[in-house]
């Protein structure tokens, strides 16, 4: 059968003028059986639609943050950098994608930018935002490998099912999160703090993200089984 080809959305480096993406993406992909394919910021919306046409699924990637004016608020002095060029482009690709049911998958900055473009909005920076008797620590020091705190996954969902666990330990690189969760998705997982982790839309095929990293645990278990579980819903339908 023909491997699943999967669409990741790309940082902008704006010394070098570039496109590029940390590796850990392409190399989780790959393991669980689908080919990466780094997307540029292409805007116009014939060629993102005939691109996500052509894939199989799409990857929302890491990166910086949305900016705020995509939800509806003026941008605050702890909102951390952001790029126009890029919210604009996923906002497309996105919208082309759902519309075409393909599979998507977001993480970190993923899980942002859906919620925000199916009508939620985020805080803009957590740690003096969010008002929580006991925050976690969501913004670990490099290299990010590590596990940091644990998320409660709630019974009945998506990610439930997959993993069988009640409870999971994960890393955390963020300093956003979803504040008001839009109206198509539903929670999967909260931190201990209340931050949701991971959400799915229940009237898609496949749409889940979560807030960490599981790019950066290749050797974790669950990290395997959400990347598996996506390129599995990315295989090419074979027509009766």
């Amino acid at each position: 059968m023909r491997k699943p080809m999967i669409g990741l959305t790309s940082h902008w480096d704006s010394q070098r003028c570039g496109y590029w993406m940390l590796p850990y993406y392409f190399k989780c992909v790959e393991a669980a059986g689908g080919i990466p394919v780094l997307l540029p910021y292409l805007s116009d919306e014939e060629m993102l639609r005939q691109a996500a046409q052509e894939l199989d699924g799409v990857l929302l990637t890491g990166g910086v943050d949305v900016t705020p004016a995509f939800y509806g608020e003026e941008t605050l002095e702890s909102c951390g950098e952001i790029c126009a060029e890029r919210d604009r482009m996923e906002k497309v690709l996105f919208e082309v994608a759902l519309a075409a049911d393909k599979p998507m998958l977001g993480i970190c900055r993923g899980i942002q930018v859906i919620n925000v473009l199916l009508g939620g909005t985020l805080y803009q920076d957590v740690p003096t935002q969010m008002q929580a008797a006991e925050q976690v620590c969501h913004r670990a020091n490099p290299p990010h490998y590590d596990h940091i705190h644990e998320v409660e996954i709630l019974p009945q969902t998506p990610l439930y099912e997959l993993l069988g666990a009640e409870r999971v330990l994960v890393n955390s690189m963020h300093h956003q999160a979803i504040r008001v969760l839009a109206p198509e998705l539903a929670a999967m997982a909260y931190a201990p703090d209340g931050v949701i982790e991971a959400v799915y839309m229940p009237k898609a095929h496949y749409l889940r993200a979560v807030q960490w990293h599981p790019e950066r645990l290749e050797e974790d278990e669950a990290s395997r089984a959400l990347f598996s579980d996506f390129v599995c819903a990315c295989k090419p339908q074979i027509s009766k």
